[in-house]
């Protein structure tokens, strides 16, 4: 395994982390748990997960999979310091009427809301501290989740950025935080947040956990230079694009047991023409140069210097085994160039 340094934090990450997002819909607690005895002993260090989790959030699952990670811990507390442990706040419901079940739909990051949130956490995770704890998402209108143009709204409930870092910055000096992070943030939130740390002296955010794949990298159109000049990394999930990018979707296929077959069968983001002729491409790359399509994907992603580590999901082990073993794989420029081609064909088909 490979580590990279999380932003300006102190911490080294391992370039792939073990994603949890799963765990509760399609992973038992005995599928979790050997995913972490697995992930641990290949090197992984970082495990990702959120309050919310499993996706998509449902009344009757949601903190299952941090309820998971924390038996988990309970019975194996001695290897806490081995695991860069990292949660998510959810933010305000993206729809009029959802998620009321998070909280009673509460999930503005003011104070009331963040302890309560942080503190649940804690208690189901089953530790008195989180390595990186990040904002699941903005709390204000802003083109995220797919959405490709600025929606040009206002919300007179948001809450100010630098109302939200002063309480994350009394649970980084209480220890209940080491660090913290966004997720789904644009480049103007990021400069924000780090002009109001500066205005404040409060601490600086140290990662950005943000959609990046050969589907996707819009992340590279600005974002990337925050983390080349400001120390904020990105941690990239979806880097297999819900697996779409290993191609077990290809023709319209819907294996039994898959992603989105079992839960996400109203999700497109991957199945319009453009993107189903992008990963034909990729999937045929990788055959051609004997690598599996997840191992071309996974190591495009943590090719980039900008990537502190790639968050993979998986619902089997033989899935992560495959996805561990991209971290023994080096594209060769041909590769690269020929990544190029297809990107500059066919850009950014599923943002």
């Amino acid at each position: 395994m490979h580590y990279r340094q999380l932003g300006n934090s102190d911490i080294k990450v391992s370039v792939l982390g073990l994603g949890t997002m799963t765990w509760g819909h399609q992973n038992s607690e005995s599928d979790a748990h050997q995913q972490i005895d697995l992930a641990l002993a290949e090197g992984v260090n970082l495990i990702d997960t959120a309050e919310m989790y499993p996706t998509p959030t449902r009344s009757e699952t949601w903190r299952t999979t941090e309820r998971y990670i924390g038996n988990w811990l309970a019975a194996n507390n001695a290897r806490r310091a081995e695991i860069v442990l990292a949660s998510k706040i959810a933010g305000p419901a993206r729809e009029p009427g959802g998620q009321l079940h998070i909280r009673d739909g509460l999930t503005r990051h003011d104070r009331a809301n963040i302890v309560h949130a942080l503190d649940a956490s804690l208690k189901r995770l089953n530790t008195d501290y989180l390595d990186l704890y990040q904002l699941h998402w903005p709390d204000r209108p802003t083109n995220i989740f797919g959405q490709r143009e600025y929606p040009y709204t206002e919300d007179t409930q948001s809450v100010a950025i630098e109302e939200t870092l002063s309480v994350l910055a009394d649970q980084v000096k209480a220890g209940k935080v080491r660090h913290i992070g966004v997720s789904n943030e644009t480049a103007w939130g990021v400069a924000e947040f780090l002009k109001q740390s500066e205005r404040l002296g409060l601490p600086k955010i140290v990662s950005i956990q943000n959609p990046y794949s050969l589907l996707n990298r819009l992340y590279e159109g600005g974002l990337s230079e925050f983390t080349h000049r400001e120390g904020v990394s990105l941690l990239a999930y979806s880097p297999l694009a819900f697996g779409a990018l290993t191609g077990k979707y290809l023709n319209g296929a819907r294996p039994e047991g898959s992603r989105l077959a079992a839960v996400y069968r109203t999700f497109n983001r991957y199945d319009s023409p453009l993107a189903q002729e992008a990963i034909a491409d990729y999937v045929q790359l990788a055959k051609e140069f004997d690598l599996t399509p997840a191992q071309l994907a996974l190591a495009s992603v943590i090719n980039k210097p900008f990537v502190a580590s790639a968050l993979t999901g998986q619902t089997s082990l033989a899935q992560l085994r495959d996805n561990l073993s991209a971290i023994n794989v080096t594209l060769s420029p041909e590769i690269l160039a020929r990544i190029e081609t297809i990107h500059q064909r066919i850009p950014n088909p599923a943002p």
